[in-house]
């Protein structure tokens, strides 16, 4: 609940720089744009498409959210059963992955977890 406040917030600045929110299932996905093509470029320039918080998805647009979907559903269950923690939880897997001397983002073991069911989808 708390992370999903934040989420919240961050969707209302979204939606106040002209993006919009849509209900998919058990969660918000608020983007900035309908298409990739209409995407301002500074939103396409930050190192990320989507972020998910508690049960508000961001992305630069619906098509990205469309296509990540999959991936980000796997981080609110996660935010679902870590609750509060999840925001220690994500950050001290990144630091563990970075001390065994993988990517912070592709070690970290929540992603690697949303990345095989991502994966998993895509082959049914």
């Amino acid at each position: 609940m708390p992370w999903t406040l934040v989420g919240v917030l961050f969707g209302v600045a979204v939606i106040g720089l002209g993006g919009s929110a849509r209900r998919v299932g058990h969660t918000f996905e608020v983007a900035l744009s309908v298409g990739q093509e209409s995407t301002p470029l500074w939103a396409r320039r930050l190192s990320f498409s989507a972020i998910t918080f508690g049960h508000i998805i961001l992305g630069e647009s619906h098509e990205v959210l469309a296509l990540l979907r999959t991936h980000e559903r796997i981080h609110v269950r996660q935010y679902e059963l870590l609750g509060p923690l999840f925001f220690v939880a994500y950050p001290a897997a990144s630091l563990l992955a970075l001390m065994q001397g993988q990517c912070p983002y592709h070690g970290n073991g929540l992603e690697k977890q949303a990345f095989a069911h991502e994966s998993a989808s895509d082959s049914v």
